[in-house]
């Protein structure tokens, strides 16, 4: 527990502002006298603000600071701004304040970061998305905006420790989703690691702490195996004079998490828990080439894996990532990781975008120029885009992990685009008129159609004509962001001419009917055949999809309501007032239980439904999602489905456990490999119903080459009672393998 002493404080924010100097060293006397007041300004404003652990506020804005000048490498203005970040959001100071002290490049950036409060309506849309959308709208005017936004975030995720963990979960799961994945767009490798590992450690602490204690136990031998490993290496370069530095780098814990999930195999059983990187001092002219020697020196002294041969120096990846993979065997029969870079691409990889901006010259290298195109499809991305917010952000997630592939113009310009654009993706990202009348394409001199899927090194040429005009289907043919937005305003741009006629039709239709055109009866329309906007309506109506038939049903269901059923509303309740009671029941279930909802078997105090996409059991650590429209969802923590909603609604989500008591049984599934002979099936069956006493609800068994596969869906009562069924399933000598399916979906649906 933090014991404030207000002497030790002072001394400790004066040595976080020598460390912060040490960190940045000025080079101009006014620069570091901008910084000083800055920080003394700051300090100011914040002297009577604490953290949550007890600790004064001004900490959380020094290490913000701390991040930006020496992890980022960003210079005065956004040392500056990662001072203040905070000030206009939680004291009277104003912008207008900021802008006179500081000026206005301050203040603009300052502007960006300042979070939103009491402006967005928390019944329609997450607070969390709009504020994210308003953050990286300023990216065209500033893209530092982002970079000391990132830096906040991390210093957040650094000291969760102190927040509840309903917040822990929340915000662990908000970084996950976008701010990880941002960070690696941007270049930041380093930072991306730690914000993955770090909300893995919130999200399934056992997990993380697991790793951390098998890597912690395995590291001397790891040191032993590294140097035996380098000795040849380093011997070879000395003989070539090269100036280098050969560092090993642990991977990160969630990285090897996500290898033991997509392999299905224990940590024991993974090669590359670490990577060796090589990292040579050579003048930038020479940098290809030299690279390419180092390769061949580590080639000679191990046989690679050419599969494994990563070249990222001829095309870098659309964040400037420069550097050669490959991966060697050992002459201890491992497989080893090594990576080569040069100083100025190491600087890149690991500070991103500030080191780019460090390193163009007059004359852009082809990183460089991907790097600028990436940039401004973002850019492009987030002007145009006119979704609402939730939908904006899924987008933008979705943009920010995807893979990237290389394609070249008729006159061999290079263009990245993520993994399985098409043609039609292609046209669009080069210009929206070339994408609204893109009729096929030329891939390699091949004629191809709109939705053909791209690959690396392919040269596209465009087909157009002035006659063509996006349609629906086109939705189907894209992958990219830019594509389908362009695709959507072509769209709506289209039927908005048809909204004069729409609404003269509607005219006409109530006229026929005796029915006033008023705002209600369209409104009723509107919302009997759940149109989101007036203008999709009037064009189905021009078009006669909807016609007198349905508007007249519409107008007589709305005038059908008799006395009876006017003396019957007040005791009935409809969906929405459901939704509302339902919120009230939470909230005051919350309050009784420490904040906390309690699954049991009173299933009639309050309704929740088990999610199918992870189905969670008693034992599974879980949360419960408020949909406005149906009973609480519950999830599991570590559900893709949970960590998105907890990313994006703050406000529906409730941190839940489950009670104690076994008297209910919940569907789950178990899947089992093994020989496929005569017995396999009675001998799992008997563990199952006989031993375990379970009831089984399917059983689908499937046989090839010797091998069987079954996927058994069955009731348990608690994850103690499933590890238990699966300990007895693997004792049978038949069966190689038995694991939980954690995933019902494509079950049930089949």
């Amino acid at each position: 527990m933090y014991v404030p002493d207000a002497e030790q404080e002072k001394r400790d924010i004066l040595s976080k502002y020598r460390q912060l100097l040490r960190i940045w060293r000025p080079t101009k006397e006014e620069d570091k006298e901008l910084v000083r007041k800055a920080f003394n300004f700051a300090v100011d404003a914040h002297k009577d603000m604490r953290r949550r652990s007890g600790e004064p506020y001004i900490y959380h804005p020094i290490e913000v600071t701390h991040i930006v000048a020496g992890e980022i490498g960003l210079g005065k203005t956004s040392i500056i701004c990662a001072l203040l970040h905070d000030v206009v959001e939680d004291t009277d100071y104003t912008l207008a304040d900021i802008e006179t002290l500081f000026g206005p490049k301050v203040a603009k950036i300052i502007n960006g970061l300042t979070k939103i409060k009491d402006i967005f309506d928390q019944d329609t849309a997450s607070i969390q998305a709009e504020n994210f959308k308003k953050i990286l709208l300023t990216l065209s005017d500033d893209i530092r905006v982002i970079l000391i936004k990132i830096s906040d975030r991390l210093h957040n995720m650094r000291t969760l420790e102190a927040m509840p963990k309903h917040k822990q979960l929340k915000i662990s799961s908000e970084t996950f989703y976008l701010y990880a994945p941002l960070a690696h767009r941007l270049g930041l490798y380093a930072i991306k690691s730690e914000l993955e590992d770090l909300s893995l450690k919130y999200r399934q602490p056992e997990i993380y702490n697991t790793i951390s204690a098998k890597l912690s136990e395995s590291l001397p031998d790891r040191k032993r195996f590294t140097r035996k490993f380098i000795y040849p290496i380093k011997k070879s370069l000395g003989l070539q004079e090269f100036d280098y530095e050969i560092i090993s780098r642990d991977k990160s814990i969630y990285s090897i998490w996500t290898k033991m999930n997509k392999k299905n195999i224990p940590l024991e059983e993974i090669f590359d828990l670490f990577a060796i990187r090589i990292i040579i001092d050579t003048p930038r002219k020479s940098e290809k080439v030299d690279c390419w020697r180092v390769y061949s020196l580590i080639t000679d002294q191990y046989r690679p894996n050419i599969e494994r041969l990563r070249d990222w120096i001829s095309i870098p990846k659309a964040n400037g990532y420069e550097a050669l993979h490959t991966t060697v065997m050992s002459h201890e029969g491992k497989w080893v990781e090594v990576q080569i870079r040069t100083k100025r691409m190491d600087e890149v990889a690991e500070k991103g975008f500030a080191a780019h901006w460090k390193y163009k010259g007059a004359t852009a290298s082809l990183s460089e120029t991907s790097v600028d195109n990436w940039l401004e499809r973002i850019r492009d991305m987030l002007q145009t885009s006119d979704s609402d917010a939730l939908d904006f952000v899924d987008d933008f997630q979705g943009f920010l992990i995807s893979d990237e592939i290389y394609v070249f113009t008729p006159a061999g310009e290079l263009r990245n685009l993520p993994v399985k654009s098409t043609v039609l993706d292609f046209a669009y990202a080069i210009h929206s008129e070339l994408g609204n009348t893109c009729i096929g394409a030329k891939v390699n001199q091949k004629l191809v159609p709109l939705n053909y899927e791209l690959r690396s090194g392919d040269q596209v040429e465009i087909l157009v004509s002035k006659k063509q005009a996006p349609i629906n289907d086109w939705f189907h043919y894209v992958v990219t962001a830019r594509a389908l937005t362009q695709i959507k305003q072509a769209i709506k741009e289209q039927k908005k001419k048809f909204i004069n006629e729409g609404m003269k039709k509607l005219d006409d239709y109530f006229r026929q009917l005796d029915v006033d055109a008023d705002v209600s009866n369209i409104a009723n329309l509107q919302k009997k055949h759940n149109y989101p906007s007036l203008v999709e309506m009037y064009y189905d109506i021009a078009q006669g999809v909807i016609g007198l038939k349905e508007i007249k049903a519409c107008c007589e269901e709305n005038k059908g309501e008799g006395w009876f059923d006017m003396i019957k509303r007040p005791f009935t309740r409809s969906k929405v007032n459901e939704n509302k009671t339902l919120s009230e029941v939470v909230t005051q279930e919350l309050k009784k239980r420490s904040k906390t909802l309690v699954l049991d078997n009173e299933i009639h105090k309050i309704s929740y439904d088990i999610s199918s996409c992870c189905n969670p059991i008693p034992g599974d650590d879980i949360v419960g999602f408020i949909d406005p429209n149906e009973a609480i969802k519950i999830h599991r923590v570590n559900c893709p489905d949970a960590t998105n909603l907890l990313a994006k609604y703050g406000t529906r989500i409730i941190k839940t456990h489950w009670n104690d008591k076994e008297s209910i049984s919940f569907l789950t599934g178990v899947r089992v490999n093994g020989v496929d002979q005569k017995g396999i099936m009675q001998e799992m069956v008997g563990i199952i119903t006989e031993k375990m006493g379970l009831n089984i609800r399917s059983f689908k068994m499937e046989s090839d080459g010797g091998l069987i596969v079954a996927e058994i869906m069955l009731y348990v009562y608690s994850t103690k009672n499933l590890e238990a069924l699966i300990k007895n399933l693997k004792k049978i000598s038949l069966v190689k393998k038995a694991e939980r399916i954690h995933s019902l979906r494509r079950i049930l649906n089949s």
